[in-house]
């Protein structure tokens, strides 16, 4: 039935989207119990239809994203925050306001593994976001650096590279990306280009859904 709803997206040329739905939806009634695991994997296993091209706007390699969020100098406090909201970032595609907005009772532990718990994003979506283990070292290294027990997890560094306030501002964001990317000679990268570094990495049939093409590195650098 899947593999003959694909053909009919692909007869009309529709987005594959809808496809990538479907097989997230056969996960969850599988969880509810409304669906056999079998039956549910079955259907994961149908594929979008590949397509080559050129990607619009900037995307990351992964030696791109790896080597932005290791530019900052983590032996000053400054340092450590840029690697860990860079870090964070890149691993759970988190828009500027929701990480300038996030704070300690967000990161969880779930079934032995960390992650951002219940939270709220554009329109109201709610969603829990696994962190990775090289994410939480750099936030626990920024936080205890810090000082940081309780509320925002990110505050400012002033110029004695002291934490202070109780948080920080989206343009904030943008100037520690700004700053790292430029250190590469990645000059056109913004902070939404990092989350869709992220995308295909959180949510691993992205590309199901969507047209896989060919990545070209920004600025021509790999």
């Amino acid at each position: 039935m899947v593999l003959h709803f694909r053909s009919h997206l692909e007869s009309r040329q529709l987005d594959q989207l809808t496809l990538w739905c479907c097989t997230r939806l056969a996960y969850e009634a599988a969880d509810c119990g409304l669906l056999s695991a079998d039956l549910a994997a079955g259907i994961r296993r149908v594929k979008g239809v590949k397509k080559v091209g050129v990607r619009l706007a900037n995307w990351l390699t992964a030696e791109q994203g790896q080597r932005l969020w290791q530019a900052p100098d983590k032996q000053r406090l400054k340092g450590k925050l840029d690697r860990a909201l860079l870090a964070l970032l890149l691993a759970c595609g988190l828009r500027r306001h929701e990480a300038v907005t996030l704070t300690l009772d967000y990161l969880q532990q779930r079934e032995n593994h960390s992650a951002i718990v219940d939270l709220v994003g554009k329109a109201g979506h709610v969603r829990t976001i696994p962190v990775p283990g090289w994410v939480k070292c750099e936030l626990e290294d920024w936080l205890r650096t810090a000082a940081i027990d309780r509320g925002k997890l990110f505050r400012r560094v002033n110029g004695v590279g002291k934490a202070w306030g109780d948080g920080m501002t989206e343009k904030s964001v943008w100037h520690i990306v700004k700053e790292s990317a430029n250190a590469l000679g990645l000059d056109k990268l913004a902070p939404h280009d990092l989350r869709r570094y992220a995308e295909p990495r959180i949510m691993p049939s992205f590309t199901a859904g969507r047209a896989l093409v060919k990545e070209e590195p920004i600025n021509g650098s790999a």
